[in-house]
């Protein structure tokens, strides 16, 4: 078995600097543009298969991503599963997350890149450990489906989610987020062979490096902070 498994394209939300969890925010231009560029990138893989969060961002970033494949090899099933969906943000969903325009109503939001594992997120919303939970879920049970052993997948998700799931993969569990935020569109290629996971490519980008850009990350101070004070 072999998994290509993609972050989404770039969002207005995330060109903004925003939480978005659940919100179902589409593509912009520019992250239409990575999409298209990483499956050209990818053109000559045959994916069997494709798995993809429901929301739309990844939806689009699966069929932009898969479209020259499809087009050389034919059309390839899709199947939406509600286990790659992105962390819930629950009230905090749309909050500003950097330093210009910091809104979210916890003092201790930091955690969430520093100790990521034990953050519990917004109250009404999900923890990283929840987000571990079901991402396992989905991928223990593909990788022992017997009818998908000799398939290559494309797998549509989202940037915690995905640092969740390759928790399965990578062997250093100490940094959940493997160094970074992965980019949009970041590509991670996994081998799975009688049960053995093994990481092929890390983060593998198929555009122009200088387009990367990390909007979420520790904010060294905090600017706006009247909501976290009236939260507390």
């Amino acid at each position: 078995m072999l998994l290509y498994i993609v972050r989404h394209g770039e969002t207005r939300l995330n060109e903004k600097g925003c939480l978005q969890g659940w919100i179902d925010e589409p593509l912009n231009q520019k992250g239409r543009d990575l999409a298209l560029e990483t499956g050209e990138g990818l053109k000559d893989v045959r994916f069997d298969l494709i798995f993809t969060s429901p929301l739309i961002r990844a939806k689009e970033t699966a069929e932009l991503v898969s479209k020259p494949s499809r087009k050389q090899f034919g059309e390839i099933p899709i199947v939406e599963d509600d286990r790659l969906k992105e962390i819930n943000w629950g009230s905090w969903e749309g909050e500003g997350c950097l330093e210009n325009n910091f809104s979210v109503p916890c003092d201790h939001y930091n955690q969430f890149f520093t100790d990521a594992y034990d953050f519990e997120g917004a109250p009404d919303g999900e923890s990283v450990k929840e987000v571990c939970e079901r991402t396992a879920d989905f991928y223990q049970k593909l990788i022992g489906n017997p009818e998908c052993q000799d398939k290559t997948i494309l797998i549509s998700t989202h940037g915690c989610a995905m640092r969740a799931m390759l928790r399965q993969v990578y062997t250093d569990l100490s940094d959940f987020w493997h160094g970074h935020v992965p980019y949009n569109c970041a590509v991670n290629i996994v081998e799975v062979k009688d049960g053995k996971s093994t990481l092929l490519g890390d983060d593998k980008i198929y555009y122009d490096p200088a387009l990367c850009v990390n909007n979420y990350k520790v904010v060294d101070k905090i600017a706006n902070c009247d909501k976290v004070n009236s939260f507390l």
